[in-house]
């Protein structure tokens, strides 16, 4: 009898010719060879069915991202969703007495969750570690960094473990959607405990990456696809730690609409640690022109028209595969009313500033002649950028939302919706949080991208887990929160790197004649805040017609009472809408002035799902064997 779980295949009795007592009919061998590999060919498709949507092999590490710039610690990963794990595998080129590798919420070695390999230079351990608000190290009672492997090659060490989403552990960090600050820190010498480890004095660094990809199938692509390579030629990367290097290219005068259907990186071998993100964005179609430029995007030499180039057509980030559109979308450019000038943003991040590097990185771009059946749209969701929208100094925590109302669905969406698959949230430097909801008849239905640990410096377009469709008549909300304690002026609203925005840009389909969804507070409702503030406050705001509302915010003064009326007005107050078209053109309608969407029913706070306790608990630290250490 077979075992539950075993195959068994069975071919018909063969007799041999001119058998007269055969009831059974006879079979050629090309006959029986058909038979064979057919139930072999059925037993593959079910074997192949029967694995999907399991957990990926644990040696399986498909993401990857290097977390020093010298190139001497690299992480890889793999996500189990229906375990609930990430599994990491942490390259270590040359070991010396140990690592620190973790995560925290913005990336420092304060209150972080850490996993620790440490040599007090004749035994080596490893074991789930924690730091309080000094960056004392603790070892963690429940250990929930679980050591998989550790293997010596002669390239360097690997160390294979993982660890759950959630452990509901007080000094774990979970692991949720969105970007997650990972730190490192490399031990030179040994050291006779974990608690013995000074974080001040070890070389240590961050990376922020997308832990939780998206499970996503990879659509097929047209065989007619093509490329093209958006790239910057032979940079000089600038020996300072932080450049925005922009890079105007031109398509040719006869270039035809296409479909991109793809787009990956392109990075420059030895300068993925230095490549820290990149977008391609198209420019206005209003001029005729654009000047050529090739230098840093703050330059005073780069041309101010250049500013008129910011309809993304691609972005990366360091972590981020190849980008798929949905195989019934794709995005247009070329042909009429299209503008052939497109400007590259390359960000290099060297904070080790080293001299003479050379780069023609760039994004690659697939493209079909065979257009799509709908073409894919970029909207913009949140707030205009006004300095009527304007966060005090000092603030931890701060939170502008903008809004979709149901009036701009209504008249600009078509009656089967639009299918939202992509999104890229974008702030300025303050930003920390950013969340879009989906509203409908007065109830929060659903999220559609949020970032708790969002960085302006780690934007990317990020594939949503699940399409998420919008139908006339939502409501679609965005809130942005900000930090402004290094600040002692407000921030207000606007283009300049030193204001803010809080924006969603969301990719979707079929594309409509909406561009631009967005608000901020009624004008009137903000004069009447300085108002308020002149008659509460000893010192006077000057509120002359010639004194812009950034001059009125600058001279205000910021106590307790006037921060919270501001935070209520915006709560509270009217807005102006802007529903406009590509054309900059607002849909017709009564748009100022216009109540906030009354929510009647939120959405429930997630539960962190707690696996249960390993039984018996593993010891505090582990013993391992990595041979001889070895100092400088």
């Amino acid at each position: 009898m077979a075992q539950a779980g075993s195959w068994s295949i069975f071919l018909p009795s063969m007799q041999t010719t001119g058998s007269k007592h055969s009831s059974c009919p006879r079979f050629r061998l090309r006959e029986v060879a058909s038979i064979y590999f057919t139930m072999l060919t059925l037993f593959l498709v079910i074997l192949v069915a029967a694995l999907q949507g399991t957990a990926p092999q644990e040696n399986y590490f498909p993401y990857k991202v290097p977390l020093d710039p010298r190139g001497l610690v690299e992480l890889a990963w793999n996500v189990s969703y229906p375990e609930q794990v990430v599994h990491f595998q942490v390259f270590i080129k040359e070991l010396k007495f140990g690592l620190l590798f973790g995560m925290s919420d913005r990336g420092d070695f304060e209150n972080a969750d850490l996993a620790a390999l440490w040599s007090d230079g004749h035994s080596s351990y490893f074991g789930d570690a924690w730091s309080d608000q000094k960056g004392h190290l603790h070892m963690d009672s429940q250990q929930d960094y679980q050591l998989l492997s550790v293997r010596r090659t002669p390239e360097g060490l690997y160390l294979v473990f993982k660890r759950a989403f959630s452990t509901c552990d007080p000094k774990d960090y979970l692991i949720e959607d969105g970007t997650v600050h990972l730190i490192y820190g490399i031990l030179e010498k040994p050291v006779p405990s974990l608690q013995a480890i000074n974080v001040s004095a070890i070389y240590k660094g961050l990376q922020r990456v997308q832990l939780l990809k998206p499970n996503i199938t990879t659509p097929e692509l047209p065989r007619d696809m093509k490329t093209m390579e958006i790239r910057a030629p032979d940079v000089v990367i600038p020996s300072q730690e932080t450049t925005y290097w922009c890079y105007m290219v031109q398509l040719p005068d006869d270039f035809p609409r296409r479909h991109i259907v793809m787009y990956e990186p392109v990075i420059t071998a030895g300068n993925e640690a230095l490549v820290h993100h990149m977008e391609v964005f198209q420019c206005a179609a209003q001029f005729d022109s654009f000047p050529h430029y090739n230098g840093p995007c703050d330059s005073k030499m780069k041309p101010e028209r250049l500013n008129y180039c910011r309809h993304v057509l691609a972005a990366w980030a360091m972590g981020a595969q190849a980008f798929y559109y949905p195989e019934e979308a794709g995005l247009a450019f070329g042909g009429p009313g299209s503008s052939k000038y497109l400007r590259l943003e390359i960000h290099y991040h060297n904070p080790l500033v080293f001299q003479g590097r050379h780069d023609s990185s760039g994004i690659r771009l697939y493209y079909t002649a065979t257009l799509r059946r709908y073409d894919a749209g970029i909207m913009e969701l949140g707030l205009v950028y006004t300095p009527v929208m304007a966060i005090p100094p000092g603030e931890t925590e701060f939170f502008l939302t903008g809004y979709c109302m149901d009036k701009c669905t209504q008249v600009a969406l078509p009656p089967a919706g639009i299918h939202i698959f992509a999104s890229q949230l974008h702030t300025h430097l303050t930003g920390r949080k950013v969340v879009t909801v989906l509203s409908r008849e007065g109830s929060e239905r659903e999220i559609v991208n949020a970032d708790n640990h969002y960085s302006p410096h780690f934007q990317e377009i990020r594939m949503l887990k699940k399409v998420v469709s919008v139908f006339p008549g939502d409501v679609l909300i965005t809130s942005c929160a900000y930090n402004t304690e290094d600040r002692d002026q407000a921030t207000v609203g606007g283009f300049g790197i030193m204001e803010e925005m809080c924006v969603n840009y969301v990719h979707y389909y079929p594309q409509t004649q909406l561009e631009l969804c967005k608000s901020a507070i009624d004008p009137g409702y903000l004069h009447r805040y300085f108002n308020l503030v002149n008659r509460f406050n000893d010192e006077e705001i000057c509120m002359c017609p010639q004194t812009s509302v950034t001059q009125q915010f600058a001279s205000v003064p910021w106590n307790a009472f006037n921060r919270d009326v501001l935070k209520s007005l915006y709560g509270f107050a009217p807005i102006s809408m802007h529903c406009n078209k590509s054309s900059a053109v607002r849909f017709p309608g009564e748009w100022e002035k216009q109540p906030l969407p009354q929510i009647a029913k939120m959405l429930p706070a997630p539960t962190p799902h707690c696996p249960p306790p390993l039984a018996p608990p593993p010891p505090p630290a582990v013993l391992i064997n990595l041979g001889k250490t070895k100092a400088d």
